[in-house]
This record gives structure tokens, C-alpha cells and sequence, in this order.
């Protein structure tokens, strides 16, 4: 949780180059590889069980989502090795760049958009954990949060459309627009939204799907 918690925090400082500057955004990019690598180190079991078991709805999306998060990441880092001028300078790479400046753009957008549901897919882990961790929280305190929640997935909403993801996603665009009159604590607050939007759609799919597979189970 630690680590995925640091990969979180630091997936955002990524989305923030314009706030960070081009050589942090380098060297955040080199921590988030190193913690990719261990992410999976420590969650090699799950390689493991790929060929066992049945395959239900739910466990074919979370692979879906897996999958493509695993293209997306590897299309930043292989083009982001190509960009670097800072950490990876020493390479020598001349060649590639004016290909690997949209692939980064685009697939920087996506991998934010697929952690975020990959995050959403496992948030039922995420609550069992706080939960064990804090105790119980009273209903008026638990509905409190759902409705923050909710109202943070809806500003999610306009964000996502007001920072023009849809255009990075689909490179309509190959530049990326900054706000540079925008405070920062806003910039920040809307790719918060955005994370929370995605999180709280996986979070709710995988709802439909538990449920689902539940009636099937009681059918039987």
C-alpha cells in the first residue's frame, strides 16, 4: 500500500511538468519507473495465477485494464528514455524525437486515466485495509465521505473536459495547454477530481459485477 500510495502521489506531480519543471519531471519519472518495478515484484503471485482458476467478468476486466496500463506505461517510459536530456542524457539518444513527444503526451494521459481505474478495481482492498486500519466509521461520517465523493467524481467531470483530456487522449492535439495564470493548488485540485471520477466508476463496475456473478451463484 505504501508504494502504491507513492506512485499515487508521484502520478500526479508527473501530470504537473509545467509546475515542476522538465528536469524534476525526469527524475520523478526515473522514481515511478523504479516503483513500477517493485509494484510488480510484490505482486508477482498474480502472474502466477493468470493459468488458474475460472475467469469471471470481473477478473477478464481487471486483466483488460492490466494490460493496457502495462502498454501505457511502457509507452512513457520508452518514450520519455527517448526525450530525456537529464537522467537518461548520458544515453546519447539523438534520433526519435519528434515521434516520441505525442506518444508521451498520449500515453501519459492514458496511463493516468487506467491507473486511476486500475486503482477503482481494487478500492473494495484499499477500504477493507482503512477500515482494519481506523475501525468502523460512524453512518453520518461514512456518508459524509460518499457524498464528498460523489461530489468530487461530478467536478471530475468538468475538469476532464476543461483541461481537454479527450484531445491528449486521442491526439487531436500534440501539445499540451497550461494555465500558467491558474494557481497550482487548482491545477492539482482538478486532476484530484479527475483521479476521483475513475476511481469511483471502477469502484461502482465492480459493484455491478459482484452483484451480477452473486444472482448468477444464487440462480444455480
Amino acid at each position: 500500500m505504501a508504494v502504491d500510495l507513492a506512485m499515487t502521489v508521484l502520478l500526479l506531480l508527473l501530470m504537473a511538468r509545467q509546475i515542476t519543471g522538465d528536469d524534476a519531471h525526469e527524475w520523478l519519472g526515473a522514481a515511478m519507473f523504479v516503483l513500477w518495478l517493485l509494484h510488480h515484484l510484490l505482486n508477482r503471485r498474480w502472474y502466477a495465477g493468470l493459468a488458474k482458476g475460472a475467469w469471471t467478468p470481473m477478473r477478464a476486466v481487471q486483466l483488460a485494464c492490466n494490460l493496457l496500463l502495462l502498454a501505457a506505461m511502457l509507452g512513457v517510459m520508452v518514450s520519455g528514455v527517448i526525450l530525456s536530456r537529464q537522467v537518461f542524457g548520458f544515453l546519447g539518444i539523438s534520433g526519435g524525437r519528434a515521434m516520441a513527444q505525442p506518444v508521451h503526451i498520449c500515453c501519459s494521459f492514458w496511463a493516468f486515466v487506467l491507473m486511476a481505474l486500475h486503482l477503482g478495481l481494487h478500492w473494495n482492498m484499499v477500504l477493507g485495509m482503512a477500515r482494519k486500519a481506523a475501525g468502523p466509521l460512524p453512518r453520518p461520517a461514512a456518508a459524509v465521505l460518499r457524498l464528498a465523493g460523489v461530489a468530487a467524481a461530478l467536478y471530475g467531470v468538468y475538469a476532464f473536459v476543461r483541461n481537454q483530456i479527450p484531445s491528449y487522449l486521442f491526439l487531436t492535439t500534440h501539445f499540451v495547454f497550461f494555465d500558467y495564470e491558474r494557481p497550482a493548488a487548482l491545477f492539482f485540485a482538478d486532476y484530484l477530481a479527475m483521479l476521483a471520477l475513475f476511481v469511483l466508476l471502477a469502484h461502482r463496475l465492480t459493484r455491478l459485477l459482484q452483484a451480477a456473478a452473486h444472482r448468477q451463484t444464487r440462480r444455480r
